[in-house]
C-alpha cells in the first residue's frame, strides 16, 4: 500500500484539497490527478467516497472494472455511421460510450472501485483515462474527479499488480480503521447505540479478517430490533458467528453478560433533571466486580458523549451545560479522560458546545491538573 495512512475523516480533508487544486489546474489547461485509496477489505473505502459525494451534493458515477470482460465494456460499443447511403466508402466507425460514463457537467466523482481486481488487460486500458480523464471514445465532463479504491498487493488478496507507469499517474493514500471516527459515522447512520459501545470498548476486536467495520455493521443491523440481547443470546450468537471472527463473538457475549450494553446514554447525562441520579449510575458503572475500577466503561461513555456533542444534529438543551460540567468534575472520571474530552471538544465542537465549557470550577480544575 502507498501514501500516508489516515482515517476516513482525515482522508476527506485531503480529498477536498486535491479536488480544489485539480479544478484550479484544469481551468488553466493543466491535467488533473486521480486519487487512489488503498486499504484492507471492509474498511468502508467505497462508503467514505459515497458519503463525501452526498455531503457535498456532487454527482457520482460508479464503475467496478473487475466486472469487465473486454475493452468494449470500458470504451463503449462500436457502431458504423453512414453519412450518405448513396455513397459507397464514406462509412466510418464511432463508439457509443457505456451507460455508466458521466455525461453532465460536474462537480462529480467517477469511482473506479476495487480497480486492481480487474484483469491486466482492462487495467492497461484505464491508463489513458487516469492520465487524461478521457478515452478515445469519451471524455469526462468538466469538474469531474477520478477516485480509485484498491486492496493491498500481497498474498492475502486476489489482485492484479500495477506497474510503476500506472502507479505514478495517481495520488496515493492508505485508509485505516479508527474506532472513534467509525463511531461518529455509526452514530449518524443510526447504528444501534449498544453496538457502538461495544466497538468503542473493544476496538481490538476489529481484526481486519472476518471482523471488519463492514461485517460488524451487517451484524449490528440484524440484531438492532432485539430489545434485550441477553434474553435472545442464542440468536445473537448464531448471527454473530455468521459474519464475525470467533474471538469477536466471544468478546461480544462477554460484553452482553457484563451488562455493558446498558451503559448510560449521552442524552441521559446531558438532559438529567437531577444530575445526582445520573452520577450515582456512573459511579456504579465505574466499579466492576470486587471493586476493580472499570476505566474501559468510563472511556466508552466519554467517547459516546464526544460523538453526541460534535454531531451535526446536536442542539444544546437547558440542562446540558451544567450537566456536562458536573460530569467533567466527577472524581470517577480519570483526569486523562477529562482532559482528552475537554481538548477534543474545544477543537472539534461548535461554538455553542465550547461555550458550555466556560465554567470557573472547571477552569480551576484544569489548571490544577497541569
Amino acid at each position: 500500500m502507498y501514501g500516508q495512512k489516515m482515517n476516513s475523516k482525515q482522508l476527506k480533508k485531503i480529498l477536498n484539497h486535491i479536488f480544489r487544486r485539480n479544478d484550479e489546474i484544469s481551468s488553466k489547461g493543466g491535467r488533473s490527478t486521480p486519487v487512489m485509496i488503498w486499504g484492507t477489505h471492509g474498511l468502508g473505502k467505497t462508503q467514505m467516497v459515497t458519503d463525501f459525494v452526498k455531503e457535498n451534493g456532487w454527482k457520482l458515477a460508479y464503475c467496478a472494472p473487475a466486472q469487465f470482460e473486454e475493452m468494449g465494456d470500458l470504451h463503449g460499443i462500436p457502431v458504423v455511421v453512414d453519412p450518405d447511403k448513396n455513397v459507397s466508402g464514406d462509412e466510418y466507425t464511432v463508439y457509443r460510450p457505456p451507460e455508466w460514463a458521466p455525461k453532465l457537467e460536474g462537480p462529480g466523482i467517477l469511482l473506479l472501485d476495487d480497480i486492481n481486481r480487474a484483469d491486466d488487460r482492462i487495467l492497461r486500458g484505464t491508463m489513458q483515462l487516469l492520465q487524461n480523464f478521457e478515452l478515445m471514445s469519451w471524455s469526462l465532463p468538466p469538474k469531474w474527479q477520478i477516485v480509485c479504491t484498491a486492496n493491498p498487493d500481497n498474498s492475502d488478496y486476489s489482485v492484479t499488480p500495477m506497474d510503476d507507469a500506472m502507479l505514478t499517474r495517481l495520488l496515493h493514500t492508505t485508509m485505516l480503521f479508527e474506532p472513534r471516527v467509525w463511531a461518529e459515522w455509526a452514530y449518524s447512520a443510526g447504528i444501534d447505540k449498544r453496538c457502538i459501545s461495544f466497538v468503542l470498548t473493544y476496538p481490538e476486536c476489529v481484526t481486519g479478517k472476518r471482523t471488519t467495520p463492514r461485517s460488524l455493521a451487517q451484524f449490528f443491523q440484524q440484531i438492532e430490533t432485539l430489545p434485550d440481547f441477553k434474553a435472545e443470546l442464542d440468536l445473537v450468537v448464531a448471527l454473530a458467528m455468521s459474519s464475525l471472527d470467533d474471538i469477536t463473538v466471544t468478546t461480544f457475549v462477554s460484553f452482553i453478560n457484563d451488562d455493558l450494553q446498558q451503559l448510560i446514554d449521552p442524552e441521559e447525562i446531558l438532559q438529567a433533571e437531577k444530575f445526582a441520579d445520573v452520577a450515582g449510575r456512573i459511579s456504579e458503572l465505574a466499579k466492576g466486580k470486587n471493586g476493580v475500577n472499570r476505566v474501559d466503561r468510563i472511556a466508552t461513555i466519554c467517547s459516546r458523549l464526544y460523538i453526541h456533542l460534535t454531531s451535526n444534529s446536536y442542539k444544546p438543551g437547558t440542562k446540558d451545560a451544567g450537566n456536562l460540567v458536573e460530569f467533567l468534575l466527577m472524581k470517577e472520571i480519570p483526569n486523562d479522560l477529562k482532559m482528552s474530552l475537554y481538548i477534543d471538544l474545544q477543537r472539534e465542537a461548535s461554538k455553542e458546545v465550547r461555550a458550555m465549557l466556560d465554567d470557573k470550577r472547571l477552569a480551576r480544575f484544569l489548571v490544577s491538573t497541569m
